[in-house]
């Protein structure tokens, strides 16, 4: 909370290797994003204009992966320069789309790609922020929201600790009146070992939920799989449930691992 005559706190928003839709639920936030700007000094957020990536921070906010040699760098003086660090969306908390590459011959397809790869800075994998520097608090989704942002925030500035969402997509469903796609139309849904927070977008409008918010905590993926199975997917198409967005969440990777297993079992 500010107290008047006192500095305000400082937040900056970096980006890494994304699509700038974590940081869109900054900017949706439309007048709220006013509202906050009278309450912190924002020093560094290039998609609204400030620039001063290496300024120090009070709560710094990161959005993207580590794919390149130059972002180790670059996290490592954000971490040095920030008090307080927040990884926000799937590509900070768990490398991403991009990290669906972690398993591929990535130098190969830049061979075949470009006619001077060598001039290709890329690390071998995409991993998340955590990886390599301490993260104080990581929000999951893709995207985030606005309303998860402005929680974060407002936590943030009484001086506790942001509530970690514990709920699961099916809880969203239940609270919301929408019927099970699984039970209802027999479609592969992600939900039961997806933590809430985008509101059940996708099962309310009858599609099953892809992971985007990454897995809940002590997410049954066992079971899950074994209910795929029971619904007519084979193990491949198992793999390809659990390696999507959040590909590198180790309890996603796991389970993804354990079907791989079975199909070339």
């Amino acid at each position: 909370m500010n107290v008047p005559g006192t500095p305000k706190p400082r937040v900056a928003v970096h980006k890494f290797s994304s699509c700038d839709g974590c940081q869109l639920a900054f900017l949706n936030l439309g007048e709220e994003l006013l509202r906050l700007a009278e309450r912190v000094d924002l020093v560094h957020f290039a998609e609204a204009g400030p620039l001063d990536p290496d300024t120090d921070a009070d709560i710094a906010f990161v959005e993207g992966s580590m794919s390149t040699p130059e972002d180790l760098e670059r996290i490592r003086r954000i971490r040095e320069h920030s008090r307080m660090l927040v990884a926000i969306g799937a590509c900070a908390t768990a490398g991403g789309i991009q990290a669906l590459r972690n398993d591929a011959d990535a130098a190969g397809w830049a061979a075949a790609i470009y006619s001077h790869p060598e001039a290709i800075a890329s690390l071998a994998h995409s991993t998340p922020i955590a990886s390599h520097v301490k993260v104080d608090f990581e929000l999951w989704g893709c995207p985030v929201s606005g309303r998860q942002i402005l929680a974060v925030v407002n936590a943030l500035l009484l001086g506790v600790g942001p509530r970690d969402n514990g709920d699961k997509v099916c809880t969203e469903c239940k609270r919301n009146g929408y019927p099970c796609v699984m039970v209802s139309r027999g479609i592969a849904c992600m939900g039961p070992v997806t933590r809430a927070g985008c509101g059940a977008l996708c099962p309310g409008l009858g599609r099953d939920c892809y992971g985007c918010y990454g897995p809940v905590e002590n997410a049954n993926t066992d079971a899950l799989a074994a209910q795929f199975a029971l619904q007519g997917l084979d193990p491949q198409a198992v793999v390809r449930r659990f390696r999507s967005i959040n590909s590198q969440a180790p309890v996603f990777l796991a389970a993804a691992n354990k079907a791989g297993r079975r199909r070339d079992g």
